[in-house]
């Protein structure tokens, strides 16, 4: 969690480090999507968006609120891997615009048509993407270029989606392709640095076995998912896109217990990356019995672990973790923390069961209050460490002089 040093300047803190804005407004737009929508679906609460009600709710949290995290990831892990100095001041605020531009075009897309509420809304992942490539590539950091396969799979995820919704009143396959897109980039990123905190925990606190290193084996496994998922989002019904479904399963639950979380239970801010993760095979697992048996296990189901679980939980535990390390602050889970972690995991227990029972609104009604409560409980939390300055290191006290 090292950090480079930044320039000099007299902006705010907000804007001296991506994490910072992305962070929080991402996650009050992930809580406030959700708090319109539940009205939305209801009919009581209108847009002036081209999107349905479920088409706008699946768009903006793929497409709007997950963005907004990830970049504020990208923008904090590449000047670590590359010792270069970060993205800030009016540069930064320039992202920021940009993806709020892209949110008011999608909101006003039927007045200013889908065309420019494509360009202006894609713009923004496009231009992440070739920013994060231009810095990985100057700071000679060539292992980490794969990170940005999944972005600009993501990118075209989202073209897709505004061209389907309107050449064809469905966006099935843009929803999928985004999805698959946030799953790999999980695997990838999750492989990196789940068996990594997870070790530098243990290493002091419950010396004994460690997690197993990224290798061979997490190579194959997430190139195996990727073909799975490729073929979910090409053919959501099969016995091969089961099947595969089902390997890839297998395959991310030997890599969870590769990682050793059973022995770092007693931190929150570990504990928390094994549980976000257990969300991605299950997902896979539930996935591919819904190929199999489409009328046994509705498709909602497993989209929603994947949506809610491993891409909810997963963004609020690297959230946390990233905002008290690079603010200076202990790496440690208070009470509110664990309460937001619980808050997501519970969401996506009841949206799960609401896919097996859809009359039973209540559910549904259930799972969107607690997504809410968990990240504008984010917002209220760590929103103060964001805009404000990182604290500095105390002075050890001097010990007194001898009698």
């Amino acid at each position: 969690m090292a950090i480079p040093r930044t320039r000099p300047d007299n902006l705010p803190a907000i804007l001296s480090y991506g994490f910072r804005p992305f962070f929080l407004f991402g996650a009050i737009y992930g809580g406030l999507t959700v708090l319109a929508w539940i009205p939305m679906l209801m009919g009581g609460l209108e847009t002036s968006s081209l999107f349905s009600a479920v088409d706008w709710h699946a768009h903006e949290m793929l497409f709007g609120f997950l963005p907004a995290i990830v970049t504020g990831f990208l923008l904090t892990a590449i000047p670590n891997w590359t010792g270069r100095l970060p993205v800030q001041g009016y540069p930064l605020l320039a992202f920021v615009l940009l993806w709020l531009a892209g949110r008011f075009a999608v909101w006003f897309s039927a007045e200013i048509g889908w065309i420019a509420a494509m360009a202006v809304d894609c713009a923004f992942l496009l231009t992440v993407a070739a920013a994060a490539g231009i810095e990985i590539v100057a700071g000679r950091n060539w292992r980490n270029l794969k990170v940005l396969a999944p972005v600009l799979v993501l990118f075209c995820a989202n073209v897709l989606f505004h061209v389907e919704a309107q050449q064809y009143g469905a966006t099935d396959f843009g929803r999928r392709l985004g999805l698959a897109a946030a799953l790999v980039l999980i695997m990838i990123i999750g492989g990196r640095i789940i068996p990594s905190f997870t070790r530098n925990w243990l290493a002091r606190e419950n010396p004994g076995r460690l997690p197993v290193p990224f290798g061979r084996f997490d190579a194959v496994a997430i190139v195996v998912s990727a073909v799975a998922l490729a073929l979910w989002v090409a053919l959501p019904e099969g016995a091969a896109t089961g099947l595969s479904l089902l390997l890839a399963g297998g395959l991310n639950v030997a890599r969870l217990v590769r990682w050793a979380g059973d022995r770092a239970w007693r931190d929150g801010l570990v504990a928390v990356l094994h549980v976000a993760y257990a969300f991605v095979p299950l997902g896979l697992v539930v996935s591919g019995l819904s190929a199999l048996w489409p009328a046994a296990v509705p498709v909602v189901a497993g989209i929603h672990i994947f949506g809610v679980g491993a891409v909810g939980a997963m963004t609020l535990a690297v959230m946390t973790r990233a905002t008290l390390g690079h603010t200076g602050r202990e790496l440690r889970a208070d009470r509110a923390t664990c309460l937001i972690y619980v808050a997501v995991v519970l969401a996506t227990l009841f949206r799960f069961a609401a896919a097996f029972f859809p009359a039973e609104m209540a559910l549904l009604h259930v799972s969107g209050t607690l997504w809410i409560a968990a990240f504008l409980g984010f917002s209220l939390r760590y929103g103060p460490m964001v805009l404000r300055p990182r604290l500095k290191p105390r002075k050890p006290n001097p010990r007194p002089a001898a009698a």
